[in-house]
């Protein structure tokens, strides 16, 4: 029996968003409308949206003894994610600056703060909580060798999920343990550099897979998603909504199809199922204030959905 449905591994920023006009250029200064900060970061993101779903989730992460610091957490805590370990100070909170156009689109910095310091101690003294729970979940905003102490870390029984965001070179240790590898466009075409020979995502996630993955995912925005195992790769259908704000898509679909996968359901029917769950995040304006319950999932799946998908992979 384990303690938890989901235990995401990752971090935890202040999101200060900027709606604009359109992006800059470089060297050039655009207006923008009035600054509003969210809670958010990939880790935190990704607990609160499984929480909402009805996930028994938990955290591991670190924040800053300061008022984002304390935002998070009142977030994380109000949608019912266990942040026993989710230590504050030593460091800033982190903070993500975001600018979103009137399509919905987004563009991010990140500043780490207080994730660049969850290290492989943090995961070491936390070894019960990572076996206690069924499935475990990364991206790569924290320091690449703690996801890889989470893989050394992980008992027989759990499955890892890694969305590896923002993309970089993967240990083949990391790599073997995924069930699947979560990646948009744009991460596919760095994890795989010179091997990327085309422009057919079906062939991506065929090259993904043989680099040693169990199982792959790439996410196509409003042409939907494509799954990857060794029965072969299938499409999952976009979901149409009218977009209003992707910030925060990508992590809804990564933590519904984790806690998917670990509730029995195959590869294909998770990502069908994440699909939605995205495509109601991107309805609202936001990252976690946008996250649906399950309630609100099956009603969009009821309604069938009306025009554009999540775009892009969202963060």
């Amino acid at each position: 029996m384990y303690d938890y449905d989901l235990l995401v591994v990752g971090s935890a920023n202040a999101d200060l968003v900027i709606g604009v006009e359109r992006r800059p250029a470089a060297g050039e200064t655009v207006l923008g409308g009035d600054l509003a900060v969210h809670p958010g970061g990939k880790g935190a993101n990704q607990a609160v949206a499984a929480a909402r779903l009805g996930a028994r989730t938990a955290l591991l992460a670190r924040v800053g003894d300061d008022g984002h610091g304390r935002l998070l957490l009142d977030s994380l805590r109000s949608a019912g994610v266990d942040t026993a370990s989710v230590p504050a100070g030593g460091a800033p909170t982190g903070v993500a600056l975001i600018t979103v156009d009137p399509s919905g689109d987004n563009s991010i910095v990140v500043s780490p703060g207080a994730n660049s310091r969850l290290d492989t101690g943090d995961v070491r003294q936390a070894e019960g909580l990572v076996r206690g729970s069924r499935v475990v979940s990364a991206q790569l905003e924290i320091p690449l060798e703690t996801v890889a102490e989470v893989v050394r870390t992980l008992g027989d029984g759990n499955r890892f999920v890694l969305n590896p965001s923002p993309p970089r070179p993967l240990p083949d240790e990391v790599l073997a343990a995924c069930d699947p590898l979560i990646v948009n466009e744009h991460e596919a075409r760095v994890l795989l550099g010179d091997a990327l020979t085309g422009e057919d995502p079906e062939d991506w996630a065929r090259l993904l897979l043989a680099a040693g993955p169990r199982s792959v995912v790439v996410t196509l925005g409003a042409e939907g998603a494509l799954v990857c195992d060794a029965s072969g790769v299938r499409r999952v259908p976009p979901v149409k909504v009218d977009a209003v704000d992707t910030t925060g898509a990508g992590d809804a679909f990564t933590a519904a199809l984790a806690w998917k996968l670990g509730s029995g359901a195959e590869l294909a029917e998770a990502a069908a199922y994440a699909a939605r769950v995205g495509a109601a995040a991107v309805t609202k304006r936001g990252a976690q204030e946008s996250y649906p319950t399950a309630a609100e999932v099956d009603a969009l799946g009821a309604d069938g959905g009306k025009p554009a998908s999540t775009r892009g992979g969202g963060r």
